[in-house]
């Protein structure tokens, strides 16, 4: 863990451009982090969140005028909430 002058430091340099993000997932989350990690190139489980959020928005938008991606956008949501306790702490 940080000390708390770390962390300041951090917040201070930060402050207009990002946000700490503190969650806990389960274990399976963190393995599916690493391993996005790892097959795309990035720099950790961070980076790993921000890229599944870039695709998300990438899908979501691609969806607007592609109907076999709003198909599979449907279909992923609608798996993901039939299984969420799977996912979710």
């Amino acid at each position: 863990m940080a000390t708390r002058q770390a962390q300041r430091k951090w917040r201070d340099k930060h402050r207009f451009v990002k946000r700490q993000l503190n969650v806990m997932a389960r274990k399976l989350i963190h393995e599916y982090l690493d391993d996005l990690a790892g097959a795309f190139a990035l720099r950790g489980k961070g980076e790993a969140v921000t890229f599944a959020c870039f695709v998300t928005r990438a899908l979501m938008q691609r969806a607007d005028f592609d109907a076999e991606a709003a198909r599979m956008l449907d279909t992923f949501a609608e798996t993901y909430h039939r299984d969420r306790d799977v996912y979710t702490a």
